[in-house]
């Protein structure tokens, strides 16, 4: 997620429209190297990307699945003197991704996860109630829109969807609201959905009633916790020994993903007391943050928005990589809520 607007020079030529949230911590855990390849795994508006180009000789691979993106960095390519591949995919494919670029391993993996500024600054893409647009939220150009989910999905599904990712304790509520408008038509725009949540939900006067109804269906149209996992394992898979995972989470369900992760492969070696001759699996990391790092005091004063911001970053060990993988919150899937399962 980029955050925030700067005025300074960008690291290989022109202006940085975004400042990306814990920007300095981020890249100081990274630690670019000259030589070294490098992920941003969520390029947005290239913040990151950036900074990792100022260190001379450093590559970068930058990841994201807007089109809109990727085709603003084409500037920062030309200027980055061939050390700057764009890529338009998924980043849980990073370790595929950088495979077909022709590098087995990398040195560093960047994941700043969420929606950003510039997303919800385009009433187009439907991410925000504050600008009345198509109820889209596609991060992507791919795949069913947040419209095709009010539309389709059950009453109980509903309300699944925005209890879980929204924390909506009034996901019922919502969810029957939603039924009842749609018999009268369509749902199509951001401004309508905003105005039917409205009715059922009160809270503080700070926060607009459909705040978590839009983050919910928005990390469920998008597949945001599975992205999430899944980019983490190919992250374990592609990283050198030595290389260094930094993934910044604005949602607290992603942090604690990241969180449950991180401890499983840094947890050192030992055998149960019930089967001692059972030792678990070397470390495949070493942690660098034992707690979340956080925004300082001035940064959230700038921007807001980083007051939600957590950062954990790790150390790639020479270890295998883990099969397991951290349990996801039980929701229905996607794909069997359009087809009415």
């Amino acid at each position: 997620m980029t955050t925030g607007r700067g005025t300074g020079d960008g690291a290989a030529g022109g202006p940085a429209r975004h400042i990306p949230v814990l920007a300095s911590q981020a890249i100081g855990f990274l630690n670019p190297r000259a030589g070294g390849v490098f992920i941003d795994a969520t390029f947005g508006a290239g913040g990151h990307t950036r900074a990792i180009l100022a260190t001379p000789g450093a590559q970068v691979i930058g990841i994201d699945r807007d089109r809109t993106a990727i085709a603003g960095g084409f500037d920062l390519v030309e200027q980055s003197g061939g050390r700057l591949t764009l890529v338009e995919d998924r980043f849980a494919r990073l370790d595929e991704i950088a495979r077909e670029f022709g590098h087995g391993s990398i040195d560093g993996v960047l994941l700043d996860v969420g929606v950003s500024s510039m997303q919800l600054d385009e009433a187009e893409r439907g991410f925000s109630f504050r600008r009345d647009g198509p109820l889209d939220m596609r991060m992507g150009s791919e795949g069913p829109s947040a419209a095709d989910v009010v539309a389709q999905a059950s009453p109980r599904d509903l309300a699944a969807i925005v209890a879980t990712l929204g924390e909506e304790r009034h996901a019922r509520a919502v969810a029957r609201a939603i039924v009842t408008a749609r018999q009268a038509g369509p749902i199509r725009t951001t401004g309508a959905l905003a105005e039917i949540v409205a009715r059922v939900v009160r809270g503080p006067r700070d926060i607009h009633p459909a705040t978590r109804t839009f983050q919910a269906l928005r990390m469920f149209v998008n597949e945001e916790l599975s992205e999430l996992s899944a980019a983490l394992a190919a992250a374990e898979r592609v990283l050198a020994p030595g290389g260094r995972l930094v993934v910044i989470a604005f949602h607290s369900l992603e942090d604690r993903l990241v969180k449950t992760f991180l401890a499983a492969r840094a947890r050192p070696p030992r055998g149960s007391r019930h089967r001692p001759e059972v030792v678990a699996p070397a470390p495949s990391f070493r942690l660098l943050t034992p707690r979340p790092v956080t925004a300082a005091t001035a940064e959230t004063a700038e921007n807001p928005r980083a007051r939600s911001a957590k950062l954990r970053a790790a150390e790639r060990t020479d270890a295998s990589p883990l099969a397991e993988l951290p349990p996801l919150p039980r929701l229905p899937r996607l794909d069997d809520v359009m087809r009415g399962h």
